[in-house]
């Protein structure tokens, strides 16, 4: 018997509701982060009011060596995993190139190792998506935070009308550096839900509903946020 040319032929209702509910739930996050109910901002916004007032204060501080070791530190954490999303996307590739080692370890783990090949293959190309993704974040944030050094070193001393708008386009700067960043960090967290798949349509949408719920957690409920929110008056 041919195999069917249909790409959906493969892959139960099931599957193919576990696949959306992992793009509704990743792209909805991020969505609901980026875009809070005012009368409850995410850690993602009220950072984003820190980072300003960071700029802010950094316009009057001498010497500014300090403010620059903080960006360097961001920096090396997003080549750290761009690195890391580049050798997961290797690994992906090499996989790709034998799926039957995967098809061997769901036969252990799991009742669908009996499944055709292209089945395996759509299930890496999904993981190797995200870990693409991700990778494209980290490179682009990290590039955003090497604009902001510059802005900063651009920032004149605290007697020039230039100084307090130079600094609030770092501030942005920053800001879009950290959204590409927590995209990015997004991105593994659901890629990594996304391997469920290959033990079947079921463990995948448990993985996706756990990975939705650790993420909203941490910017909606965490003690991190309420820490964030806690009254600074003496």
């Amino acid at each position: 018997m041919l195999p069917s040319l249909d790409p959906f032929y493969y892959f139960s209702p099931v599957d193919l509701t576990g696949v959306g509910l992992l793009l509704l739930c990743w792209l909805g996050s991020s969505w609901l982060i980026e875009h809070p109910p005012a009368r409850r901002p995410s850690v993602t916004k009220l950072m984003a009011r820190y980072r300003r007032q960071w700029m802010r204060h950094f316009v009057t501080r001498q010497p500014r060596i300090f403010d620059s070791q903080i960006v360097g530190s961001l920096r090396q954490s997003t080549a750290f995993f761009a690195s890391t999303s580049m050798i997961a996307i290797g690994g992906i590739f090499a996989l790709l190139g034998n799926p039957d080692q995967v098809r061997g370890v769901a036969e252990d783990l799991s009742t669908g190792g009996d499944s055709p090949v292209i089945v395996w293959e759509a299930k890496l190309l999904l993981i190797l998506a995200f870990a693409a993704n991700a990778f494209l974040k980290f490179v682009w944030s990290n590039r955003l935070f090497g604009y902001c050094s510059v802005l900063m070193g651009s920032v004149p001393n605290d007697d020039s009308p230039l100084a307090y708008t130079r600094a609030a386009k770092a501030a942005e700067i920053n800001i879009f550096a950290a959204r590409s960043y927590n995209r990015g960090l997004r991105s593994v967290y659901f890629g990594i839900g996304s391997t469920a798949w290959l033990l079947g349509s079921w463990p995948l949408i448990v993985a996706v509903l756990i990975t939705l719920t650790v993420i909203l957690r941490r910017e909606f409920t965490s003690q991190s946020r309420e820490v964030l929110l806690a009254s600074e008056e003496e």
